[in-house]
Order: C-alpha cells, then structure tokens, then sequence
C-alpha cells in the first residue's frame, strides 16, 4: 500500500461537496489514537486504550432519527414517532450546510464496508470530524485487504459532524442534533452529536431496509456463536439481558456480537468487524473477553479516569451508558470470517423483573413470531428504599428504534426461516426468581449458562408432556428438568411459595403483553397472534 501522504493525496472528496484539501485518508488506528491525543480530545488509560468524551450526547437520539420520505420509502417504511420522514428538499439543504461547514478543515476518510458474507457486503467511505471518530469507523466496520482498497468503490457514504449545529427551525429538524438515512443518495447524515453509536447503527439500520426489500435477507439485532461442530446459536435480548455475557462462550467461537443476516443460502453472516459493548461495572472477572480486549486499539467513551490511568468502571457519573468499542480481532476466540451455518437454535433474552417468566422455555414457531415482535424485557423501577413495580419494556425485534419497515415483516420472515431450517426456540429469563424485583432474586448466571449449554447439548428433551409442563398463562413449555439446575428453579411458581400472588403477578404481565400487542394486531396474521398468551385477567 502506498503511504498515508499518497493516499491522502489520492482522495478528493470534492465529488461530495466537501471542499478541503485536508484529507487524512486510511490512517491507522495508532495514527488516529495519537491524533486524537495531541488535539486534547482524548487521553491514554493504563490499558493502553484511548478514551474520550462524546459531548453533550452519551448515547442515541432516538427522536432525532429521520429518514427520507421519497418514491423508495414512502410506501415502505413504518412511519411513526421510530422512523421520522424528513422532506428530500430538506435533506438536500442541510447536506449542504454540513459539506460547507466542513470545508478546508482536517478530515478523516475511511474506506470500510458492513456485512461479512462477499454476496452481501456494502461499501461505505466514513467522512468524520474527530480522529477518533475515524478510528470507531476502523473497529466497527469490516476492514478491507490493501488489495481491495485498490479498486475500492464506496455505495454508502457517512458523512459525520459532530460540531455541526442544525437550526431546527430553518433546517425543520427538532433540535441541533440529527441522524438522517437518505436511501436514494445512499448517506447517512450526522450532526450535532460525538455518541459514535449513531454512526453504527445508521448503516445497521440502513441495511435494515435494505436485506429484507432488496436481498430477501432476514437482518437480526443479535449475538451469534457457533460450536466446534459448526452449530449455530443465536441471542436476542435488549440492554441489560446478558445478550453479550452468553455469547462470549470460552468453548464457542465468536460470530459477532450484535448484528447480524440470516441468508436465503442458509448462512449467518455479522454485519460488523468489531464490538461496542457497555462497560458499567465491568471486572475481569465477570466479563473476561471483554476485559481483556480493551488495549490499545480500543476506545471508551464516557468513563471517568483516575490520575494514574485507572479506569473506575462503577463510576457513571457522566453516564450508565458507558461503552467501549474495538476490533474483533481483540477477542481471542473468534470464527474468521465471522459467518456460521443455518442457527440450530435461538435464544430470545428477557430480564424479567416480574420475576413470572420461566427460567428457560421451548417455544412453537407462532409463539417465537410473537415474542420476537413484541421483545419484551422489563426495567426496574428505581432504587429508593422499598419494593418498586417494575416496569414493562417493549421493543420490536428486540430492536424497534434500527427497524425501517413494520415490525411484522421481520417476524413473519424470522418464522418463515425457522420453520425451513427446523430451528428450537427458547425464551430465557435472565431476571428474577422466587418473587418479583425488591422481593425475590436474580437468577443466577451459572444456572442460566447451565440451560444454555444444556440446549446446545441436546439435553433437555423431546417437546413432550413427559419432558416439558405448559405454562398456565402463558402457554410456553417449561422443562421439568435440567443439567446443572436444582428443579424447582424451572418453575418461576414454584419458586414463589405463594401461589395467589405469583399468579397475579404473572396475569399483570400477560395483560401488559396483550396491551402492547394491540398495536400489531392489525398487521399480524392468525398465526402470530395465536402465540400470546393463553389467559389473562381484566
């Protein structure tokens, strides 16, 4: 490969309308740590990682999301309060405000590209304000060989300013900060905001739209793994499940760990060439990888540093979301390329707070379509003194605010390919047991690997009423036995000793689901929404 200062001068970003002659094209993540250093916008940690500050914002803007409503989307997409349309004039007007404000300042320009399967890779070129921002661009994108980058010709292309400030009521955004996806000219516009998250998850939910309409490819917001005999496993769950955690299998290698495609050729592709996981509260002890992967190479965003470089990772005084991302290539054991096989089974990830939900349950295909649309975990209420209600928390997909079309096309084309590919599906509860939160306890993590690797074994049995009890309310099938866990930790009621308030419980549950269902109901065919349920109390 030519050296940085010819590339540089090999790439004109004229052609976008940026005009600088300041173009810093490929450089390394070294070069981009140092940078990002010498201009005071972050600093080095023990561990050799580079942290920074993201600003104002420490994670997404979910309300200042938009998308281009035009002649391919608005017939399309779901619109609604998760995908906002913007007017195209609009867009173009705005583009032209941040291409001017970037003109003849220092750039960064990456050539990367999403999607490990060649049959599906899009190439992106990331634009960025921030060295650092670049250098999240490196990790979480797949890199291109020195041999690509050659003939390498971009599709998508990121434009990134995090120090452009929008006038809502010029620029009809709702305030200085955006996130814009414009499907005919192929951008993802970025303003007002350094949380580098929404560089990611602008091409995950560009590619979004673009798998299912376009490739007939299922995109899953999910980790994967796959086993020494090539079995594939699949986890679904939002923040807070163990999604990461129960993926990171010392004796599985590592597909990825948060988005990915499953291809009409019966393959398991990530999206991604890197990792970008919350780092609250993180030892070396409960989460080893990823621990250990943060080195030089790496980023943290938002944690607080000690003078000699210590991270305190109990510390969210700026904020709980703190993260770091790096390459993959930072965890040890990991599948290259980063695709697997047809999933043998899928994990769908719930922390429960209700403390109702079994601890592990086998569902049917219409029970899977309707879980996965309705992606239920729940949060807890607060943390003052006494018992607090926990509250439900509904996410389509298990990722509502990265999905461009209605959550029923996702679920129909997710049990579609169960049905094809013979794959089980389990619901695990990663919450409370024996009452719910401020009562009972958290289900231990060493009984929750135990089911994990119970199923990935093949040691829980046929569906049969021998094996598996019918849950009363909600119908799914809960084993009566199990590897490595006591037997009355699989039924959540027995676990209760108070049968009257666990079924009160769970009927507040089960009506929770039904109320949030009802704004699918209309969308959903007869087999989807016959996987709710079973009874409910008014």
């Amino acid at each position: 490969m030519a050296s940085n200062t010819e590339l540089t001068k090999s790439i004109s970003l004229k052609k976008y309308g940026i005009k600088t002659e300041r173009v810093n094209y490929q450089l390394s993540p070294a070069e981009l740590h140092d940078s990002a250093i010498e201009k005071a916008q972050g600093v080095e940690v023990d561990s050799g990682a580079l942290a920074v500050n993201t600003g104002k914002f420490t994670g997404r803007s979910p309300l200042d999301r938009f998308i281009v409503k035009d002649d391919i989307t608005k017939d399309r997409i779901w619109w609604g309060d998760i995908n906002i349309p913007f007017e195209s004039d609009d867009f173009d007007l705005l583009y032209n405000k941040v291409v001017d404000y970037l003109a003849d300042k220092e750039v960064f320009v990456r050539d990367c590209y999403a999607c490990a399967d060649d049959n599906y890779k899009l190439n992106i070129r990331v634009v960025n304000e921030y060295p650092w921002s670049n250098m999240f661009a490196y990790n979480m994108f797949l890199r291109p060989t020195e041999e690509e980058l050659k003939t390498f010709e971009e599709e998508w292309l990121v434009v990134n300013a995090p120090g452009f400030l929008a006038n809502p009521a010029i620029d009809k955004t709702r305030q200085a900060n955006f996130a814009i996806l414009d499907f005919a000219r192929k951008i993802a516009l970025i303003g007002g905001t350094g949380y580098t998250g929404e560089i990611k998850k602008g091409i995950f939910s560009a590619l979004n739209f673009i798998l299912p309409v376009f490739k007939n490819t299922l995109p899953m917001h999910c980790s994967a793994n796959v086993g020494e005999g090539g079995d594939t496993a699949i986890f679904f769950g939002l923040s807070g499940t163990g999604k990461t955690t129960l993926s990171a299998d010392p004796n599985r290698k590592l597909i990825g760990d948060d988005e990915h495609g499953w291809t009409n050729e019966n393959t398991v592709f990530n999206f991604e060439g890197g990792c970008y996981a919350k780092v609250i509260d993180l030892s070396a002890e409960k989460e080893p990888e990823i621990y250990q992967a943060i080195k030089h190479g790496a980023i943290l965003e938002n944690v607080i540093i000690d003078d000699k470089g210590a991270v305190d990772f109990a510390d969210t005084s700026i904020t709980q979301n703190t993260r770091v991302s790096y390459p993959i290539y930072h965890i040890e054991n990991i599948q290259k390329p980063s695709i697997g096989n047809n999933p043998k089974n899928i994990f769908f990830l719930t922390a429960d707070a209700f403390g109702v939900l079994p601890p592990i349950s086998k569902l049917t295909p219409s029970q899977a379509a309707y879980h996965f649309i309705s992606g239920y975990t729940a949060k807890v209420a607060g943390t003052e003194a006494g018992v607090k209600e926990p509250i439900p928390s509904f996410s389509a997909c298990f990722g509502a605010p990265f999905m461009p079309l209605h959550p029923t096309e996702y679920a129909e084309m997710l049990s579609r390919k169960m049905k094809e590919a013979g794959v089980n599906v389990w619901l695990v509860n990663t919450g409370w047991t024996g009452g719910p939160y401020g009562v009972g306890t958290r289900i231990k993590l060493k009984y929750t690997r135990a089911m994990i690797n119970a199923v990935l074994n093949g040691d829980l049995g046929l569906y049969n009423y021998d094996d598996y009890h019918i849950h009363s309310v909600f119908g799914v099938a809960q084993p009566r036995s199990c590897p490595g866990v006591p037997t009355e930790v699989l039924s959540p009621r027995a676990t209760w000793n108070d049968d009257d308030a666990y079924y009160k419980k769970a009927f507040t549950l089960s009506n929770a689901f039904r109320e949030n269902f009802k704004q699918f109901e209309s969308y959903a065919n007869e087999e989807i929404r016959r996987g709710g349920p079973q009874r409910y109390a008014f």
